[in-house]
């Protein structure tokens, strides 16, 4: 890095509630040339509750691609610069891609300081396994796409996590209760650290109940987090009835066909069809 480059930091800043910022962010929004905020606003009330007075641009989803070469220069020219979301940890789900990208082309310092973040938060509540675990950011807006998401992770061995608005929630799980079995273990988080905060952890089916009875389950921002399938106790039998029909369907159709097409006719399990119909075709 040349010697009078400036250095971007990435600063993570509460999720909810206030008091959830470290020594250490407090200390670089005070000393950095320059804030870049996803929400001047939003930031404001931040830097009041410390008695942060510095210069805010804003840098969001509709102008970071425009504005990433403008903040570069300025730390070419020496300025150090603190990239803030609304909320969080800048990047996951939140903008700033752009500019740390063009950073390290342009061999400008990166320093990541550490805080909030809501998928670990929830994560380190949510009695899942986290030894392996996915973050998919926000799920697709429509029915059909979330479907195939949903069918894409169903033997997934991880667990896995998504965001979702209080706008599609309730959509979503009625699209997950379709595709996962029904007693596969998930947790709602939402409203993480705020005065609100619910996590609860239960069946997808009972999940969705728990939804549509309670209105205060469909307010505020969630954390989804759901049981990967190496965790369940799966019954892996296959019925009389279910196995006749998937010979049937094998002797037309590919196994991924044949499947698909005997979980809808019969009800039965994917996974455990799935085994079956590779034990036939062993022995034939």
């Amino acid at each position: 890095m040349p010697e009078n480059y400036g250095k971007l930091y990435v600063v993570a800043t509460p999720i909810g509630n206030l008091a959830d910022i470290s020594y250490r962010a407090v200390e670089i929004l005070q000393q950095v040339d320059l804030i870049a905020a996803e929400d001047t606003r939003h930031v404001a009330l931040l830097l009041q509750q410390y008695g942060i007075v510095n210069k805010v641009t804003a840098f969001h989803q509709h102008n970071e691609e425009r504005a990433a070469p403008v903040l570069i220069a300025q730390l070419q020219s020496g300025l150090s610069i603190a990239l803030v979301s609304d909320a969080g940890t800048p990047l996951l789900s939140d903008p700033g891609m752009p500019i740390v990208k063009l950073a390290k082309e342009s061999g400008i310092a990166v320093e990541p300081i550490p805080g909030a973040c809501a998928v670990i938060a929830a994560l380190s509540a949510s009695g899942l396994p986290t030894s392996r675990f996915c973050f998919e950011g926000f799920l697709p807006r429509t029915s059909s796409a979330r479907k195939t998401f949903f069918s894409e992770r169903l033997d997934w061995e991880m667990t896995w996590v998504f965001y979702e608005s209080c706008h599609r929630i309730l959509a979503t799980l009625q699209d997950m209760a379709e595709i996962l079995p029904l007693d596969r273990q998930m947790v709602i988080a939402r409203e993480m650290t705020k005065l609100h905060e619910t996590i609860v952890k239960d069946s997808v089916g009972n999940m969705l109940r728990r939804v549509i009875e309670d209105e205060n389950m469909r307010r505020g921002e969630f954390v989804v987090i759901v049981e990967g399938a190496a965790t369940l106790k799966q019954d892996l039998s296959v019925s009389a009835e279910e196995m006749r029909v998937l010979k049937i369907l094998l002797s037309e159709c590919s196994i991924k066909t044949a499947v698909g097409m005997a979980v809808e006719i019969t009800g039965g399990r994917k996974k455990a069809l799935y085994q079956a119909a590779l034990a036939l075709q062993e022995t034939e």
